[in-house]
């Protein structure tokens, strides 16, 4: 993997705006103004993220988002978007997408999504790590324990997997149908609100330890977020 993005974005003085101020921040990128080239493109080449439009012309945004995801599924990816309905938002994070951007947006706004998504997906700072051991959640997994600054949040096998898969993507909205997957893997019926019953146990059991932080938030009409305090 390069230190190059990828910009898929079919205005030109858009995708030039963000290119310039993508290098003004240290950044190369590369551009492409048409669905149908993206996949062949990533064949030869591997940026580090992909700032992805969600109307292209050929293959959409959704459809290559699902594709990436499927054939390259730790590449970052943020989507862009003038289509600002929840279920356009709801879905493009269902397919995979690390963070979204409703069009207009400032350049600026870009640059900070991309630094804090590469953060996130790199390691950098991103989870927790900056924090002294008191005020960190450490996992371990061959004894399905979490602990609060040393301090044992005696959770369910659930409540431990939930947490583990957020805890995976610091800063990620995953809806309540994708908790559901990790949760349940073998698949069985539940409804959202099992879901926010186990969340809501989960931040209970966190409050008791630290009651003045809010670490697991609720995202209105999407689903939720492990968000570390740096």
């Amino acid at each position: 993997m390069n230190d190059t993005l990828l910009i898929v974005e079919d205005e030109p003085k858009i995708a030039r705006l963000i290119a310039d101020y993508l290098a003004k921040s240290g950044y190369t990128s590369d551009h492409l103004d048409h669905g149908n080239a993206v996949m062949e493109w990533l064949e030869e080449n591997q940026p580090m993220l992909i700032l992805l439009d969600l109307m292209l012309p050929g293959t959409d945004g959704l459809t290559l988002c699902r594709q990436i995801r499927e054939r390259y599924p730790a590449l970052p990816v943020i989507m862009l978007t003038a289509r600002v309905e929840e279920v356009d938002r709801l879905l493009g994070l269902e397919l995979g997408a690390d963070d979204y951007i409703c069009k207009p947006f400032s350049p600026r706004e870009v640059v900070a999504r991309v630094k804090a998504v590469l953060r996130r997906t790199r390691g950098i700072s991103g989870g927790g790590e900056s924090l002294p051991e008191s005020d960190r959640i450490t996992l371990d997994e061959d004894g399905w324990r979490a602990l609060a600054g040393g301090e044992d949040l005696s959770l369910t096998a659930v409540e431990f997997q939930l947490l583990k898969v957020m805890m995976q993507s610091p800063g990620r909205i995953f809806s309540r149908d994708q908790l559901m997957d990790h949760m349940y893997r073998d698949h069985r019926i539940v409804s959202e609100r099992t879901v926010d019953s186990h969340v809501k146990k989960l931040r209970r059991k966190i409050a008791d330890v630290w009651p003045e932080r809010d670490i697991i938030r609720s995202v209105y009409g999407v689903g939720y977020k492990y968000q570390p305090e740096e």
